[in-house]
């Protein structure tokens, strides 16, 4: 049984008519909502406040590496686990009452994982409770929410925190009454069994633009469009992009934040084409509002050039359709799925990772069509992992 509590019902229903109404032109992520957020590092990007060479270099060398872990189901891979014991979270009996504190439904990348967590807990039979609250992208309600979960009877708590300094006291109180799996976003502390999370913000940020660098001219002009600042995954994809665009002797025409706005993305790229005599390359840290650059370029009579976006399908589609030269790095919403499954690990007193890193694999042209799907929502998340669930592809908005 899935109980939902509080707005969330409302949330869920918004969810589903965006992902059955929403075109390109509708924004979907806000200035404090990026599509997706990993483990906020404590210095962060475009400068050295935001920048830290060795959690970099890590990310970097993640990304050549071979998961462990069943090739078919990247939900499950891990990259350099390290195990920890959870024989004490071990209980009895076949009903488990799961819950889970979620920082929100405020984009598609969010509604997406959600429906993507439920149909997880759907394959579960174990699971006969399954409790979700939504703090609305709000602090103290989150903090309120866990306070409220670590006091009933759930027999563990996954958490994907608002922000990390803030909720972090709240979830050390909860891992003295219960196991804590967090993902998504992390926390200023150890507590958690398990923090569950994609490889990170400087690997997508160079995967991007490590494809410009290939595709686009030395001395060439890069546009970067930019949702907000001061948002550390964020921060931290634009650094790894600034790295590489220096050493490859890129030039930056111009940085520009959109605010995950079609219509001001649509603004700044006629401007920069117009003030610049043509843009060679756009580099983006999110792929919100990419089809609104294409069009950009298209309004203005110019060739699309080399592009990066994400895996939301209206993107994906325009690729294909115009034939484009483009690269969508993802942060993956199969991620979703994880706790789940390390929920039931840890209570059955099996090992789970300390850290569950996850693959983040980069949609190429050569796998274009693998994720390609003209039957689903324009602001459907193709990294899913949700195929083969039950309800697929309907339960996801789709035909």
């Amino acid at each position: 049984m899935i109980r939902r509590t509080g707005p969330l019902l409302a949330a869920a229903l918004l969810s589903a008519a965006l992902l059955t109404s929403c075109t390109s032109d509708t924004p979907s992520d806000g200035p404090s909502a990026p599509a997706g957020s990993a483990s906020p590092s404590q210095d962060g990007g475009g400068d050295a406040e935001f920048f830290t060479q060795a959690e970099y270099e890590q990310q970097i060398a993640l990304t050549r590496e071979t998961p462990e872990g069943p090739e078919d189901r990247p939900w499950e891979q891990m990259l350099r686990p390290e195990m920890a014991d959870t024989s004490q979270y071990a209980v009895e009996g076949d009903d488990v009452h799961l819950c889970f504190s979620n920082a929100g439904v405020f984009n598609p990348w969010r509604q997406v994982g959600l429906r993507t967590m439920e149909a997880e807990v759907a394959l579960h039979e174990q699971i006969t409770e399954f409790t979700v609250v939504d703090a609305e992208g709000q602090d103290d309600k989150q903090i309120s929410d866990i306070q409220e979960l670590s006091n009933q009877d759930c027999d563990a708590l996954i958490v994907s925190p608002n922000t990390t300094a803030t909720l972090t006291p709240a979830i050390e109180e909860a891992c003295g009454r219960l196991p804590v799996i967090v993902f998504d976003r992390g926390v200023n502390t150890d507590c958690p069994v398990t923090f569950i999370h994609p490889i990170g913000g400087y690997a997508y940020g160079a995967a991007a633009a490590d494809f410009l660098v290939e595709n686009v001219a030395e001395g060439g002009n890069v546009l970067a469009l930019r949702i907000s600042p001061g948002v550390d995954v964020l921060e931290n994809r634009w650094s790894a992009a600034e790295l590489a665009f220096e050493e490859a002797g890129l030039t930056v025409a111009d940085v520009e934040f959109t605010d995950g706005d079609p219509a001001v993305t649509k603004s700044i790229v006629t401007d920069a084409i117009q003030r610049h005599g043509g843009i060679d390359g756009v580099w983006m840290d999110s792929g919100a509002t990419s089809v609104a650059a294409i069009e950009a370029f298209e309004d203005a009579g110019e060739e699309v050039p080399p592009i990066t976006g994400e895996d939301q399908q209206d993107f994906l589609q325009a690729w294909d359709e115009r034939d484009l030269t483009a690269v969508a790095p993802t942060y993956p919403t199969f991620q979703w799925r994880t706790p789940v499954i390390a929920a039931l690990r840890v209570l059955a007193g099996e090992e789970v990772p300390v850290e569950w890193r996850l693959p983040q694999p980069t949609i190429t042209q050569d796998t274009l069509a693998d994720y390609l799907s003209e039957d689903m929502p324009p602001l459907h998340y193709a990294m899913c992992g949700c195929e083969g669930m039950p309800g697929y592809p309907q339960d996801w908005g789709g035909e």
